[in-house]
């Protein structure tokens, strides 16, 4: 993968990387094509092929994008999340974000994995990379808990956040499944209720 060593390169390089990500969301991986994405970003052919040797290059950059944000949209939240209130005010946004999108979407990153895990170990890889990264997030904020004396301190926190992350990832493939965002409220409900035994 070719690094850009200007700015101009770099900028580039993010805009056919956010194209991308746009057509994949919208399209799936198999109707993205590379001349949709190089018209969105207003790239030539050349100048695709010139940051990414080829498609699976590029969706391994857009695998990589697609962890950030979803990580970083929630860095607000991930930053309340040592506290009961702060637990709380996270899966009410989960929830909200989607009733916003009317249960449409699911998670960005579990939609690729459906798509790419089994037939590009690279990508896979980075897809689950994010999903740890998220799975940090909530035990940093679990161990804070305990530390401050909200939760007891034999909490198994790497078993709570592993078991918070599949509901709630359990809980966004049902809600897109059936449009339904309830779905993921009795999900992350059942999450804190579990959690909350060790209060």
């Amino acid at each position: 993968m070719t690094v850009p060593i200007t700015e101009r390169g770099r900028r580039t390089r993010r805009r056919i990387v956010a194209a991308a990500t746009e057509v994949v969301a919208e399209r799936g991986v198999v109707g993205a094509s590379l001349d949709e994405v190089g018209s969105r970003a207003s790239a030539s052919r050349s100048q695709l092929y010139h940051y990414f040797a080829d498609k699976d290059e590029l969706l391994l950059a857009v695998a990589e994008a697609t962890n950030d944000a979803v990580l970083n949209g929630q860095r607000p939240h991930f930053d309340e999340l040592g506290s009961w209130t702060g637990l709380q005010r996270w899966t009410d946004a989960l929830v909200a974000m989607q009733e916003q999108h009317h249960g449409r979407g699911g998670c960005p990153i579990a939609n690729l994995v459906s798509q790419l895990g089994e037939r590009d170990d690279d990508i896979r890889t980075e897809l689950a990379s994010g999903f740890d990264r998220w799975e940090a997030e909530i035990r940093e904020g679990l161990v804070t808990m305990v530390a401050a004396g909200e939760l007891r301190l034999d909490t198994d926190v790497d078993w709570l956040a592993s078991t918070t992350l599949a509901s709630l990832q359990g809980g966004l493939m049902l809600t897109q499944a059936h449009r339904d965002p309830h779905a993921l409220r009795r999900a992350l409900d059942g999450a804190l209720a579990l959690i909350a035994t060790f209060r």
